[in-house]
């Protein structure tokens, strides 16, 4: 080539050197860095739409169904949202920036004219390059807000729990809620029963508010249930975590009050409780509340005892297996309230220790019932006459079991408790006490301190004495077929708690009842012209109505996130284009 040629070639090579690194390059680099960084920001803005906007569980993240309930959105299925987006827009922005470099070196370095295109080449690479830093920056900073999304909403769920737990437990102690399982064999106490989902049927064993939710949590079908007891959880059908049998409606809204019912075989236990019920029930009526039974086996068996008093017959004997405790649920407007375990277990679990130990519900109570057969008595047996005896064996079975050694082996089960045994109430009931009237023993029972004084006479002084150490109240009572059924109602709403004082005086510990708590000879408190009068077992508590979103969507708790994330994106990709296009203009010549 000609001297002269070349030199005006490497002239001009020169020039355009000069002219694109002078003045192309300080324009087209930082315009392509800004379009990178803005194309990379977009990207990452689309897939995060596809990611976060879709409400169902199936999607670029999908949300997998939970075997019971869903967590919460901020404790896992963020961060799989997060880390969907980013191992998708990493790979997609590494590809593209490698095809478009390829592409521009092809392209403009392909033939001679990349002498001259190099300032171009390298600005529009050098662009590219370096829009990683800020897209890695920006990637961090997107990190960081899904940090502080969670870290705000983890904060407000946490104390949305601890608020929530607290009120519970405040709600719990001050109705002194107690919650127990009236299963045989079972028996045990409950902090939290296992609840069923009116949706699905599900259970949730730890539905309370956690990591599947402070307010609420989201069933697998979708049916938003109550954590609390203030907020509802009670409408749910509940089971004993322990046993899985059914538990009462209301429970855990109420305190639930085991009545044990102790004594000897043919003690006039069934008969008491019987009556004591029918008594409840119409107390219940008189003030306008309600009283129903939990289970229709134990309707049935009462309306068949009832017809058969109604008959002159007897109830059948109680069978000798472990008792399902016969649920009562009782309503007293303004009054207390209760779930009341009445446990009538066949006498002979009384007779020896062994069985005593088997009745694991003696270790919740704070109140019993001692069913006295005043004939089982020895120091009574001896001192009835013939005809005295064969008058009593005509009227009625009884007992062949001393009272006093019933008592004690319920009394040294009960001190194997951590209070010692300690009862609030127990009240004594002497049975039969119309037969007992008739024999030359019994016609002193209104007299001489009354039934107190009367069972320390024949024999019962120490158990008497006992009695007054262990309970921090006693009350004495006569029973019979004459009884008024206001004395019987007011007997069991003071030993269960449902009306304290409401229905008169306290006894003092270990006095007796007034003379006019024994059978005043009125009518029977059960007979044919008292007309049918069976509780129901209509439910006390209106069901959790089955409300939340279709089991193919995602929970509302998750799009709530969701959309919070992506508002929050929103906002920086917002301020980064702003920031990008002032930036942009403040470079450009006037």
């Amino acid at each position: 080539m000609h001297p002269v040629v070349a030199a005006v070639l490497i002239a001009v090579w020169l020039g355009t050197m000069w002219l694109g690194f002078a003045v192309v390059f300080p324009v087209l680099f930082p315009a392509t860095l800004v379009v990178a960084g803005v194309a990379a920001l977009g990207l990452y803005y689309l897939h995060a739409c596809r990611t976060l906007a879709p409400s169902t569980l199936a999607g670029p993240s999908p949300v997998d169904p939970p075997e019971v309930a869903y967590r919460h959105y901020l404790l896992t299925q963020v961060w799989r949202d997060w880390w969907t987006i980013t191992r998708t827009v990493v790979p997609r922005v590494w590809r593209t920036a490698h095809e478009i470099v390829v592409t521009l070196t092809r392209t403009l370095l392909g033939g001679l004219w990349g002498f001259f295109a190099f300032p171009v080449w390298l600005a529009l690479c050098a662009g590219i390059a370096a829009a990683a830093l800020p897209a890695a920056v920006l990637g961090g900073a997107l990190t960081v807000l899904y940090g502080l999304v969670a870290a705000v909403g983890l904060a407000a769920w946490l104390a949305c729990v601890l608020v929530l737990a607290a009120v519970e437990r405040v709600f719990m102690a001050y109705g002194r809620i107690l919650q127990t399982c009236p299963h045989p064999f079972c028996y045990e106490r409950i902090g939290l029963p296992v609840y069923e989902c009116p949706g699905c049927g599900a259970r949730h064993a730890r539905l309370s508010p956690g990591p599947a939710g402070a307010f609420r949590h989201v069933c697998r079908c979708g049916a938003r249930l109550p954590t609390t007891v203030p907020l509802g959880r009670f409408r749910l059908a509940a089971y004993c975590p322990h046993c899985g049998g059914r538990l009462p409606e209301r429970i855990g809204r109420v305190r639930v009050e085991p009545l044990p019912f102790v004594g000897g075989p043919a003690a006039g236990k069934t008969t008491f409780m019987v009556l004591g019920i029918r008594a409840l029930h119409s107390r219940a009526r008189a003030v306008g509340g309600r009283l129903a039974f939990v289970e229709r086996r134990h309707a049935q068996a009462y309306a068949g005892a009832i017809r058969e008093f109604q008959r002159g017959g007897r109830p059948a004997k109680t069978g000798p297996e472990l008792p399902l405790a016969t649920m009562v649920d009782v309503d007293l407007p303004g009054r207390a309230r209760r779930i009341l375990y009445l446990f009538d277990p066949a006498g002979e679990h009384y007779t020896g220790a062994t069985e005593v130990e088997s009745l694991r519900y003696l270790d919740h109570g704070e109140a019993l019932v001692f069913v006295l057969d005043p004939f089982a008595l020895p120091q009574v047996r001896r001192a009835l006459t013939a005809e005295e005896r064969r008058l009593v064996d005509q009227a009625a079975v009884s007992s062949e079991e001393d009272p006093a050694d019933t008592l004690q082996r319920v009394l040294n089960e009960l001190r194997s408790r951590a209070d010692r045994g300690r009862q609030k109430r127990i009240a004594v009931v002497v049975t039969k006490t119309d037969l007992l009237e008739r024999t030359g023993i019994g016609r002193c029972l209104a007299t001489d301190g009354g039934l107190r004084g009367w069972l320390d006479r024949v024999g019962l002084g120490n158990t008497v004495r006992t009695l007054d150490q262990v309970a921090v109240q006693v009350r004495y009572f006569g029973s019979g077929l004459a009884t008024e059924p206001a004395e019987v109602a007011g007997l069991l709403g003071w030993v269960s708690g449902l009306a304290g004082n409401a229905d008169g005086p306290a006894a003092p510990p270990g006095t007796a009842e007034p003379p006019d708590g024994t059978p005043s000879g009125a009518p029977p408190g059960i007979g044919p012209s008292d007309g049918p009068d069976v509780p129901g077992t209509a439910p006390l508590r209106a069901p959790w109505p089955v409300r939340g979103r279709d089991s193919e969507r995602v929970p509302a708790g998750y799009q709530v996130g969701r959309w919070a994330v992506l508002a929050g994106l929103s906002a920086v990709t917002v301020a980064t284009l702003t920031g990008a296009l002032a930036a942009a203009a403040g470079r450009l010549p006037y």
